[in-house]
């Protein structure tokens, strides 16, 4: 055990009663807050939950709370515990409170994220875990590369189990405080009935490298603290006093750390909402918020409900979506505002038309043509559910000029995995492109090391060749041997094939494209990468493949992505913010587009199909986060098609609109587009009898009831595009071009086409115009998928 004794710890943060008396200030900050949360500040002994809805003023509680306990001499600095998850959070936090209690308080020792905090703690108390106090912390590349060396050791195919998903595996664990003779039963057969074996040999490999990982700092407390008894005593009578934010986001080894800290005072504040409880996918457990009453029998609950967001429009539609979830709470957020704008609802024919609207409604508020004072676009912000979705709109908006940022990650064509693919699409085009041949060349591993590249690069400078061909020459002349020969033969001749099918233009570009992303191997080498991230990049690349569409070829396309990132400056000024909805948590905007509200999109079938009720809850919490942003304007939107894996589908409005109270909600979508109503329920209305019956009795009932979607026209139209089985675009089926065809058309002729609408012929190629179309702008159709605009509703599309 530790030698540190509580004064020895404490000495250099303690201040003076004396000191702390004459600086005491008035109560008057309590006069600023509302009666709610100056009963949450006020009940000081206790557990106390502090329920707080979003946009109630919850940090000026806590903060508050804080320099009260101060204030009051209920408690030193050194006797506080505060802990958050963010050091953008705890900075606030300190910011906050020093300047509430001025120079009197000579800093908080204990207040920051947990891991710090646990950091802290550990280095004090190293040896009982089996560790040196001067401990490293290892990053995630020093985690994998040991991951690695276990796995080969254990002689596992890397391929199939590989090291990235056995670090997944255990740092879940590691959040649920699962130590390795502590794995469930049902859990043991993970990672080919290996994964707990892997895990014990991870963790003493660990202490003998005198090392933790990130999952291990708060691990190990837990575990000091449930088996050094005198050592957790130690730390209850000294942090007299615990505050927690974001509660409903901690993890099991996070909340198991908490109550064995305040089992013995239980004076513990958590401030947290239930309702916005949406990273279960990194262990969050909003069930630790839920249960909080029976943990701490006796505890004071307050619900923050006053609301300085939003308008009350807004905070109505949040509502009534949260409230179709079970597990909660409860709490009804409230505003002395004026109503405001409701709540737009907007539906679209297809995605493309749903950025170009949303492209024009941020310049018509950016410029106050909208009957409203201008609305900055630093003041906008683009809430999307998946990341793949921002493409459209970053291709739109470059299209268009129109300033804007990436929040929480990288534009579109700067993530990694789009470069990747971007340098293999070039290396097709031309073997000239060094840059792009370095960059994929051991993309994914080949078995090529630093000597093997630095021996194709001396080659191709001595033999005066690219380095396509100076791979080819080591190859020939087997400069190099193992693994690496057979993989660099591989793909250069992978390079040769694809170049050879680019200039002969025997398959279409975008079929092109998705052969040379499985033919290198890097669609399967993220299919196998078992990390939270791979499925985003995988649906990116998806994404990537679809963007190719709308050009004639794969070079056209490289050019118009080199061009557009070209003209792109990085220059102060104003830009309409473009993020996730999970990196949206925290933030406000005046002006909020929920673009892509659709089944499956939003809420995500991948969250439904694994985590079922749980999940679906949890993108509900997504959707009541996503309309809490919004400060005066928030508008939601939804297509009536998307492309999902290159074919064309129907998409359903998401179940969340449903769950809009109407009374608070402006519907916007065009007549005719489904007659004018909105809703699962309409769409059900006016689909055909296959979709009405994967939809479901309820919401087939639903739609009878409500009478809306009554477009006969729309009816007929998707009936006969089932009748003729059109799972997939009839143009995909077959896309050869007759140029000697002589087209029924003329210029100028008004045409109508499934999924494009109705649109003007504008030029003519044997049987393939050129059409501008009145909602998807200007697209090359083959003829045979169109008819006059006159006999849109007779034809049995």
């Amino acid at each position: 055990m530790s030698s540190y004794s509580e004064d020895d710890a404490f000495e250099a943060a303690s201040v003076p009663l004396s000191q702390r008396a004459m600086a005491r200030p008035s109560a008057a900050y309590l006069d600023a807050l509302n009666p709610a949360q100056r009963e949450a500040v006020e009940a000081l002994e206790g557990p106390v939950l502090m329920l707080a809805g979003a946009g109630t003023g919850k940090t000026k509680a806590l903060t508050t709370r804080i320099g009260h306990l101060l204030a009051t001499g209920t408690a030193r600095p050194h006797e506080i515990l505060a802990v958050t998850f963010t050091n953008k959070a705890a900075r606030e936090m300190k910011n906050r409170v020093g300047a509430m209690m001025g120079e009197a308080v000579e800093g908080m020792p204990w207040l920051g994220t947990f891991h710090s905090v646990c950091a802290k703690l550990l280095r004090r108390h190293a040896e009982l875990v089996g560790l040196k106090s001067n401990f490293t912390i290892l990053d995630s590349d020093d985690q994998l590369r040991l991951m690695k060396q276990l796995v080969v050791a254990a002689g596992i195919d890397d391929k199939r189990w590989p090291a990235r998903m056995l670090a997944g595996i255990i740092d879940g664990w590691k959040n649920k405080a699962l130590t390795p003779d502590k794995i469930p039963v049902a859990e043991s057969g993970a990672y080919d009935h290996k994964g707990v074996e892997l895990y014990g040999q991870y963790q003493q490999r660990l202490k003998e490298l005198n090392a933790v990982d990130f999952g291990d700092i708060l691990l190990h407390m837990v575990v000091i603290f449930q088996t050094h008894q005198d050592v957790l005593e130690q730390y209850q009578r000294w942090f007299r006093y615990i505050l927690v934010d974001e509660y409903q986001d901690t993890n099991v080894a996070q909340y198991l750390w908490l109550r064995l800290l305040a089992s013995s005072h239980k004076n513990i504040c958590c401030v947290g909402d239930d309702d916005q409880s949406i990273y279960g996918w990194r262990g969050a457990e909003v069930g630790n918020i839920l249960r909080f009453e029976a943990d701490f029998p006796g505890a004071v609950v307050v619900r923050l409900e006053q609301n300085y967001r939003s308008t009350p429009h807004i905070l109505a539609a949040a509502s009534g979506v949260i409230a179709g979830n079970k597990g909660r709470l409860g709490k009804e957020l409230w505003t002395a505002e004026e109503d405001g704008e409701k709540v737009r609802l907007i539906g679209h024919w297809d995605g493309e038309e749903e950025a170009r609207w949303i492209g024009e409604e941020v310049e018509a508020l950016q410029r106050g043509t909208r009957g409203l004072d201008p609305v900055g676009l630093d003041q906008q912000a683009i809430l999307v559910r998946a990341s793949h979705q921002m493409r459209a709109f970053e291709d739109r908006f470059l299209t268009i000029g129109l300033p804007y940022r990436v929040i929480g990650g990288p534009r579109f064509y700067e993530r990694m995995e789009i470069r990747d693919a971007m340098a293999y699409f070039r290396l097709a085009v031309s073997h000239d492109d060094d840059l792009a041949f370095e960059r994929v060349v051991n993309t994914p591993k080949r078995g090529l090391g630093d000597k093997a590249v630095q021996t194709i690069q001396r080659t191709a400078r001595a033999n005066g060749v690219n380095l396509v061909e100076g791979a080819r020459l080591v190859c020939q002349g087997k400069l190099i041997g193992g693994k690496g020969l057979k993989e660099l033969t591989q793909f250069v001749q992978g390079v040769d094939r694809w170049h050879a099918q680019v200039r002969a233009e025997e398959d279409t570009h975008v079929e092109l494209a998705e052969m040379i992303l499985d033919e290198s191997g890097y669609t399967g080498f993220w299919q196998n990468d078992k990390t939270p991230e791979a499925p985003g990049r995988l649906e990116n690349l998806k994404e990537l493949v679809k963007a190719l569409e709308n050009f004639e070829n794969l070079q056209g396309f490289l050019e118009h992505v080199s061009l557009i990132m070209d003209n792109e400056t990085e220059e102060a000024g104003e830009k309409v913010s473009i993020m996730t909805l999970h990196a949206a948590k925290g933030l406000e905007f005046p002006a909020v587009f929920l673009p892509g509200w659709e089944d499956g999109l939003f809420p995500s079938q991948r969250s439904m199909d694994e985590s079922g009720m749980k999940g679906l809850e949890e993108e509900r919490r997504l959707a009541y986060v996503g309309i809490t942003r919004a400060e005066a304007i928030c508008t939601i939107s939804f297509a009536a098609n998307r492309r999902v894996y290159g074919q064309w589908q129907s998409a359903m409005p998401s179940r969340f609109i449903d769950e809009l109270p109407e009374d608070h909600v402006e519907v916007l979508t065009p007549p005719g587009l489904y007659g004018g109503g909105f809703g699962a329920a309409g769409m059900a209305a006016s689909a055909s009898p296959s979709i009405q019956e994967s939809m479901g009795s309820n919401l087939h009932q639903k739609a009878a009831d409500a009478n809306v979607y009554n477009s006969p026209g729309w009816r007929r139209l998707q009936a006969r595009g089932q009748q003729r089985g059109m799972s997939q675009p009839v143009e995909s089926r077959n896309m050869t071009i007759d140029l000697d065809a002589v087209s029924a058309f003329t210029t100028g002729d008004r045409v109508f086409h499934q999924k494009f609408g109705y649109g003007e012929v504008m030029g003519i190629e044997g049987d393939k115009l050129e059409i501008e179309f009145d909602k998807a702008g200007s697209k090359h159709v083959v003829a045979r998928f169109i008819v006059n605009a006159a006999q849109a509703d007779d034809v049995p599309f």
